[in-house]
């Protein structure tokens, strides 16, 4: 028998009986749909303990990595505390340690939480004004920075990115929860090309994303296209530049459609001249973040082009996440 918590109770699992079965016996209710493992309706996330391989089949290296698993196929070896996705979000306290202008609408916010908290680069955080609402935004740090940097883009009437802009000050106790999201970098396969494609702020998780590669030794070709109908819209330039002039591996492309490009930026949409490059995607890893309407071309795009589903990772921002300088 293992002993299975589960929204602060504690039961017995017998050996030849699924979690899934077992949760509802007790009367949780558990969203299910196949009960074979295919469709992942099931899925749950272990807290503590370790869920056994065979409930994991199917899943993305990144939910692997944040110990998820599926109900319906789990027989646990184990004790496990387990939850849903999402249902267990601490609100916790940080402060502001740095405000610096990365562009004339893009600050970056530097937080030290006032725990520790465990995140993966590319994962986003919820950060809550003080009326109480949130907003989510990418993490652009990697975890050995010892905090969590944000880029975040005035937005015309927007309240949480108003009150960064205008109110928020160095030392000021702010709320966030979190982290979330499964678009970080997964060690392993080092010989692996990366392709990374991003418009405005959807830079911060790429730059993430790229930092934790190059810290852990990412040996295959890595290229960035970064990309925003305005050259104002671009940043992080000088910094980008410097770490492709240091890794021979790493190429930067930043892309401006909506004017003629001034050098030594170029002319277009970042996902349309990553694809005009780049046809072929079968073996490759990808990275997609920013506009919704881009990411969502982009996906089908790097698909088509012979990237594995498994293997392209997207973080679309909502539409009161973008402007239509972002595009």
């Amino acid at each position: 028998m293992t002993l299975i918590r589960y929204e602060g109770k504690t039961f017995e699992v017998g050996a030849e009986e699924s979690l899934l079965d077992s949760l509802n016996a007790q009367g949780a209710s558990i969203p299910s749909s196949c009960r074979s493992g295919l469709c992942q309706t099931c899925l749950m996330q272990a807290r503590s303990g370790t869920p056994p391989e065979s409930s994991q089949e199917g899943l993305l290296d990144a939910l692997r990595l944040e110990h998820y698993f599926l109900a319906c196929i789990c027989y646990p070896t184990e004790d496990l505390e387990v939850s849903l996705p999402g249902a267990l979000r601490t609100v916790i306290a940080a402060s502001v340690i740095r405000l610096e202008r990365l562009s004339e609408t893009i600050k970056l916010v530097a937080l030290k939480p006032e725990v520790p908290i465990t995140f993966r680069a590319g994962q986003f955080i919820h950060l809550f004004h003080e009326t109480g609402i949130s907003r989510n935004y990418s993490i652009a740090g990697i975890p050995s920075d010892d905090e969590i940097h944000l880029h975040v883009k005035r937005q015309p009437g927007g309240k949480v990115s108003g009150w960064i802009h205008e109110s928020l000050e160095v030392n000021q106790r702010v709320s966030l929860s979190g982290p979330s999201g499964f678009s970080f970098y997964v060690p392993g396969q080092f010989e692996q090309p990366l392709l990374l494609i991003g418009t405005g702020t959807g830079l911060a998780p790429l730059f993430g994303v790229l930092r934790d590669a190059l810290s852990q030794g990412h040996k295959g070709p890595i290229k960035l296209f970064h990309g925003s109908r305005s050259s104002e819209g671009l940043y992080l330039v000088p910094e980008l530049k410097a770490l492709a002039d240091h890794y021979s591996h790493f190429e930067y492309r930043a892309c401006v459609s909506g004017e003629e490009s001034p050098h030594p930026y170029e002319r277009g949409r970042a996902h349309a001249l990553a694809f005009q490059e780049l046809s072929d995607l079968k073996g490759w890893r990808v990275f997609l973040s920013g506009h919704p309407g881009m990411v969502k071309e982009a996906q089908m795009t790097a698909f088509l082009a012979g990237a594995s589903l498994r293997d392209i990772r997207v973080d679309a921002f909502t539409f009161s996440q973008v402007a239509s300088d972002e595009r």
